[in-house]
C-alpha cells in the first residue's frame, strides 16, 4: 500500500463534469489499494471573481478580510468533490486548511507554512476515508485564516506529502506534463519525461506556470518525487526529482515572464554604499529584485537598472522617490512593457556557447536585448513585451528543431 497525494488545479474542477472526472481519477487510485489525500484549488475563475467582488465593495480592504473571502473558493471545491466521490460509492471527508493542520505565518495573502500537523488526516485515512484538503490556506498563531498566495495549492500538496512521507505527489494540470516551452504557444514543444528539481525550480521561478516555485523548493528540500500530469487524459506525465536521466539536452526549456517591470535610477553619485542603501529600502518592503545592471555614466555619476514583479513596480518607485531626491539622483524611469525570456538547462554547465546560440536566435528574429542575467543553469534576457512570443518561438526553434 502506498500513500499518494494528488493535487487538482482550478481548471480540473471547473464544472460538474470535471469534478466527476476528478472523482473518478481519485477513486481509481484508491481502488488500487492506496491511501489517497487530495488537495484542491478553487473552481475555475472563482478566486478572480471573489477578488472582483471585493473590489466592488472596497478596493482597499484589509488583507485579513481578503483572506477570509478568498478561502471560501477552496471550501466550495472540496465539498463538491467529496459529494462526487460519495456518489461513486466511496467514503470521503473534506477538510479546510486549519482542520488539516496547516499552521502558517500571519502574513495575510502571502503566508508561509510553518508546520503541518497531519494527525487529523492520519485519523481519517485510518477510517478508510479519502481525505480532501482545501489548498492555498492555513491558520496563523492568532487563529486567523491565511492564504499562501498564487499557486499555493501546489505548496499545500507538497507540504502534506512531506509531513506524511508520501510515496508520490501528483500535480494534475491542464497540460500533460512539463514541456520545453508552453505547448499552447509553441506547437512543436516537447514533453519531458524527467526534469531535475533545480531545472524545474528555475523554470517555475522564471515564468513557466506548470508548478509553483515554492512547491518545487519544498519538494527538493524534503526529496518528494513529483509527477506533473493532465487530469484530462491518461497520458504519463513528467517526473520531477533530484537526478534526471533525461537525454543530455543543452537546455530543458524556454520560459516567458511578462509580469515584470524595469526600473532605472539615473545620475546616482558614484559613492560607496548608495546601491546597498537603495536596495535595502526595497528589501524592507519585501520587494524582490531580479536582474540588476549598473553602468558608469558621466561626471562621477552612475545608473542602476533592475527588474521587479510588475505587481510591485509602482510601489517600488514610490519607495525610492524620497531617497533618490535626498542623494541627488537625476530621475527614476519605469517601464512595465517588458518581458523576461529565459533558457534553463543543466547541460549549460558543460557546454560552451549556449548563451551565444540564444543571442543568435534573437538576432535572427531582429529582437533587441535590453538586459542580460546568467547563472550556472540559466540565461535570462529582458526584451520588449511585444516580442515575447516571437522570442520564445525563435529560441525554441534554435535549440530543438
Amino acid at each position: 500500500m502506498s500513500l499518494i497525494v494528488q493535487k487538482f488545479g482550478g481548471s480540473s474542477v471547473a464544472n460538474a463534469e470535471r469534478v466527476m472526472n476528478v472523482a473518478s481519477i481519485v477513486t481509481d487510485t484508491f481502488s488500487k489499494g492506496n491511501d489517497v489525500v487530495v488537495v484542491v484549488s478553487a473552481q475555475g475563475d472563482t478566486t478572480d471573481d471573489l477578488i472582483e467582488k471585493a473590489n466592488e465593495i472596497n478596493p482597499k480592504a484589509s488583507k485579513r478580510e481578503q483572506d477570509m473571502l478568498l478561502a471560501a473558493g477552496e471550501q466550495i471545491s472540496i465539498s463538491l468533490l467529496a459529494m462526487a466521490i460519495e456518489k461513486l460509492g466511496f467514503h470521503a471527508v473534506s477538510l479546510l486548511g486549519w482542520q488539516a493542520g496547516f499552521e502558517t505565518s500571519s502574513a495575510h495573502t502571502s503566508a508561509r507554512i510553518k508546520r503541518v500537523d497531519a494527525s487529523r488526516i492520519k485519523r481519517e485515512l485510518d477510517k478508510k476515508n479519502i481525505v480532501i484538503v482545501a489548498g492555498f490556506q492555513g491558520l496563523s498563531k492568532y487563529g486567523d485564516i491565511t492564504t499562501l498566495g498564487r499557486g499555493g495549492s501546489d505548496t499545500s500538496a507538497v507540504a502534506i506529502a512531506a509531513a506524511m512521507h508520501a510515496d508520490l505527489c501528483q500535480i494534475f494540470t491542464d497540460v500533460e506534463g512539463v514541456y520545453t516551452a508552453d505547448p499552447r504557444k509553441v506547437p512543436n514543444a516537447r514533453k519531458l519525461k524527467e526534469i531535475s528539481y533545480d531545472e524545474m525550480l528555475e523554470l517555475a521561478t522564471l515564468g513557466a506556470q506548470v508548478l509553483n516555485n515554492r512547491s518545487v523548493e519544498m519538494a527538493k528540500k524534503y526529496n518528494i518525487e513529483l509527477e506533473v500530469l493532465s487530469s484530462m487524459t491518461k497520458a504519463p506525465g513528467t517526473i520531477v526529482k533530484e537526478k534526471s536521466k533525461m537525454e543530455k539536452m543543452l537546455i530543458s526549456g524556454v520560459a516567458k515572464d511578462t509580469e515584470v517591470a524595469r526600473i532605472s535610477v539615473t545620475g546616482i553619485p558614484n559613492l560607496p554604499g548608495l546601491a546597498f542603501k537603495m536596495f535595502s529600502k526595497l528589501s524592507a518592503k519585501d520587494i524582490n529584485v531580479d536582474i540588476i545592471l549598473q553602468s558608469i555614466g558621466h561626471d562621477g555619476k552612475k545608473d542602476i537598472t533592475f527588474t521587479v514583479a510588475k505587481s510591485r513596480g509602482e510601489e517600488a518607485v514610490e519607495c525610492l522617490k524620497d531617497y533618490m531626491e535626498n542623494i541627488g539622483a537625476a530621475e527614476i524611469l519605469y517601464d512595465d512593457k517588458v518581458a523576461k525570456i529565459s533558457i534553463v538547462g543543466a547541460g549549460m554547465e558543460s557546454h560552451a556557447g549556449v548563451a551565444t546560440k540564444m543571442f543568435e536566435a534573437l538576432y535572427d528574429a531582429q529582437i533587441n536585448i535590453q538586459m542580460i542575467s546568467t547563472s550556472e543553469i540559466k540565461v535570462s534576457v529582458l526584451i520588449d513585451v511585444a516580442d515575447a512570443d516571437k522570442a520564445v518561438s525563435a529560441i525554441h526553434a534554435k535549440f530543438f528543431d
